[in-house]
């Protein structure tokens, strides 16, 4: 049912000549899948706070409420057309009344988790682009249909949301950054064993797939060691459990529709620039038990937040790994992918030291080059915070055929690494490497398999292509300051 619905409202969007690509798609609909959540939300605590004998103040204003301006009803229950609110009326309405009055809870909260303040942040830079009041009368009626009740509802939107987000994750360099194919996650997680009671954090939450994939393993008993998580267990994985953040205003709203259609009714996303806080003033109070995270590569940070890191570096991904490291807990586990040019990379050198020094960098899985739609060879680290690295795990995923859009990376795929990482074991695919056998002048930590000795790994057109594009990208950032400065 909800498939369809889907379907429709692309279907309906595509007819806007405001809308033009897979991105905008999910934009669109997140920001009015989320007010109707907010409307369900508010009905149902309204709801148990009658049938406890107490009040409940909603949140939202009457008029601005989903009933009252996007699905007005009459008293039997039905659409009122009368009421109802179309073509430039619609248009005018939104743009002009209920995106001002929703950006407002921004100032207006108190407190920067509190549901409020994330309508504010989810309105704030956000636009509607739907230009046609009567395609989005036609939006509104579709997603109408869709409800928030149940837990099989849920389950099924939040497996179609992924869909979508997946398929905005295949349109390219921009939708890629967005999206991490979940069997990896689901890897990285199954590795790392979070366990109920940890704190869990993304600082580059995107999509919020590690968020939702961590909520899911800690929900299922088998993983908690429990027959049956208890009211006190679901309140500790709602409320203090997830945490993340993220920068850019589209990825925030769709990692909140995200976490919320998976039945985190709060999620504690913030929206904001990671790399702006000095990791020099974290305390231990801003500290996390386990770290799961894609930090964006190829991005370059400004003079003034390199300045927030010991180890200075233009490249976005090496100062999110000083990061992640300085916000992980003693005796706390990550698990980060990673370009893997930060293995060998001269630039990098102190990065890697400080890492083995800091951390147990106790193994690192190699992956092919089509994992992500960009085509950029990655790995995931594997650390430990507290004791320093005397020996690493390495594991190279060999597939015997090709990544693509059309042949994704599957749970299957990482059948193998999951069961001989338990033991560590070595094979013509995993092997050791000690770290007094690392040449300490370079601290090179490459992929080399002696067991492939034979073989050159040449780098796909893809990587080569993707660094001549971050290249120009730097290029055309030096010469901007050039320009300021003549």
């Amino acid at each position: 049912m909800f498939e369809q619905c889907f379907k429709n409202i692309d279907d309906v969007l595509f007819k806007d000549a405001g809308v033009s690509t897979e991105l905008d798609y999910v934009e669109q609909t997140s920001w009015l899948l989320f007010l109707k959540y907010l409307e369900e939300f508010e009905a149902e605590k309204e709801m148990y706070a009658q049938l406890n004998g107490q009040t409940y103040e909603r949140i939202i204003e009457q008029q601005y409420s989903w009933s009252s301006w996007a699905y007005p009803t009459t008293k039997d229950g039905k659409f009122d057309h009368n009421k109802a609110l179309t073509g430039d009326d619609l248009r005018d309405f939104v743009n002009f009344k209920l995106f001002p009055y929703l950006q407002g809870f921004k100032q207006k909260a108190i407190n920067p988790k509190s549901l409020e303040y994330k309508i504010g942040e989810v309105f704030w830079e956000i636009k509607n682009k739907i230009q046609s009041g009567y395609v989005m009368r036609d939006v509104i009626e579709a997603i109408n249909g869709m409800h928030f009740k149940s837990n099989k509802d849920k389950h099924e939107l939040s497996s179609l949301y992924e869909d979508k987000i997946q398929n905005m994750g295949n349109t390219g360099r921009n939708g890629g950054e967005y999206y991490t194919p979940r069997p990896l996650i689901r890897a990285i997680i199954n590795t790392v064993k979070p366990k109920l009671g940890n704190t869990i954090y993304d600082g580059a939450v995107g999509s919020a797939g590690f968020l939702v994939e961590a909520f899911d393993y800690l929900k299922d008993p088998k993983n908690s060691g429990k027959s049956q998580l208890s009211v006190d267990d679901m309140q500790t994985l709602q409320e203090k459990t997830l945490f993340g953040k993220e920068k850019k205003p589209l990825p925030y709203v769709i990692a909140i529709m995200n976490m919320i259609l998976h039945g985190i009714e709060a999620p504690d996303v913030i929206h904001t620039n990671t790399l702006g806080e000095n990791i020099m003033d974290l305390e231990e109070k801003d500290r996390f038990d386990v770290i799961i995270a894609n930090p964006p590569f190829g991005g370059k940070e400004r003079k003034e937040v390199q300045q927030n890191f010991p180890i200075k570096s233009s490249e976005t991904a090496y100062l999110f790994l000083q990061h992640f490291i300085k916000r992980l807990k003693a005796g706390g586990s990550a698990g980060v992918i990673i370009k893997n040019t930060l293995l060998s990379n001269g630039d990098a050198k102190e990065l890697r030291k400080y890492l083995l020094e800091s951390c147990n960098l106790y193994a690192v899985l190699d992956l092919p080059s089509k994992v992500f739609t960009a085509g950029v060879k990655t790995v995931v680290l594997f650390f430990k915070k507290g004791e320093s690295t005397r020996k690493i795990w390495y594991y190279q995923l060999n597939l015997d055929r090709n990544l693509g859009k059309t042949n994704p990376l599957n749970d299957n795929d990482l059948k193998e690494f999951l069961e001989l990482q338990k033991d560590f074991k070595e094979t013509e695919n995993s092997w050791f490497v000690n770290v007094n056998d690392i040449d300490e002048a370079s601290f090179d930590l490459s992929v080399k398999n002696p067991n492939r000795s034979d073989e050159i790994e040449y780098r796909s057109p893809e990587d080569i292509i993707s660094e001549m594009y971050d290249l120009d990208k730097q290029s055309a950032n030096i010469l901007a300051r050039i320009k300021e400065l003549v």
